[in-house]
């Protein structure tokens, strides 16, 4: 089974449990595609699986934790074995609804940043060596910058980011492509906890739907919805001071 940027026929995403992650199983689930999905909670992947079977696709599917370095190394290994990455999706992520505590912050950078190089360090020799292949990160449209409102969660997300960027140049001679998915609200187990009204939030299909379009083209980043994106990216120019005192307007996840 051979794919290519436009037409991947062996996937890998992570977080696919739920939220994106699913919907992103389901939209690439087709005849002659090969998913590999992982996720923390074994009944909600593995109806996924099963749903993505349905749909024609060949699917294994393995409850491990993204934080895990070994096990994910391991299981990216024999899945690559046998049937050679043509896009890796790295979207496991976590939120911790705005606290600060020391576990809760710890827990959110171990699976939101070292989860994203458990999962894409393991492949890109890989890739490397077959001289093609592409990468894409899960951010935010909070890691354009810190967000008092969520700090643990939004820096782990500029951290994404940068990486994803800084990777995206270093590999752009090795024919890997890298992308940066910077979603606005998408309606997920993460946005369900929030208490505040959150602007243009999106069902997860049809975020899955964009992504999928856009990664075809291999963008550097792909930043949704528009209006929202416009916003930060402006906010993102302002003096720091003043975005700061903005920031500090919205409402506290916690």
């Amino acid at each position: 089974m051979s794919g290519s940027l436009t037409d991947p026929r062996s996937i890998l995403i992570t977080g696919a449990s739920s939220g994106i992650g699913a919907a992103l199983a389901l939209d690439y689930a087709a005849p002659g595609v090969f998913l590999a999905l992982t996720g923390r909670n074994a009944d909600r992947l593995e109806a996924v699986a099963r749903a993505c079977r349905e749909a024609g696709a060949m699917v294994t599917a393995e409850t491990v934790d993204a934080a895990d370095m070994q096990t994910m190394a391991d299981w990216i290994d024999q899945i690559d074995e046998v049937q050679p990455l043509d896009l890796v999706i790295a979207n496991a992520g976590i939120s911790g609804g705005g606290k600060m505590d020391d576990v809760t912050t710890r827990d959110i950078f171990s699976v939101n940043m070292a989860g994203v190089l458990n999962t894409v360090l393991p492949v890109l020799p890989r890739m490397q060596k077959r001289g093609q292949g592409q990468i894409a990160l899960m951010s935010s449209l909070a890691g354009f910058f810190g967000m008092s409102s969520a700090p643990a969660y939004s820096a782990s997300k500029v951290m994404v980011k940068a990486w994803g960027e800084a990777l995206r140049g270093r590999l752009s001679g090795d024919g890997i492509g890298v992308s940066i998915i910077c979603p606005g609200f998408v309606k997920s187990r993460i946005t369900d906890e929030n208490k505040f009204n959150m602007p243009l939030l999106m069902e997860a299909d049809k975020a899955a739907r964009i992504i999928r379009k856009k990664l075809v083209r291999n963008p550097a980043v792909i930043a949704f919805p528009w209006p929202l994106a416009l916003a930060i990216r402006i906010m993102n120019v302002l003096p720091s001071g003043l975005r700061i005192r903005l920031l500090n307007r919205l409402p506290n996840k916690g």
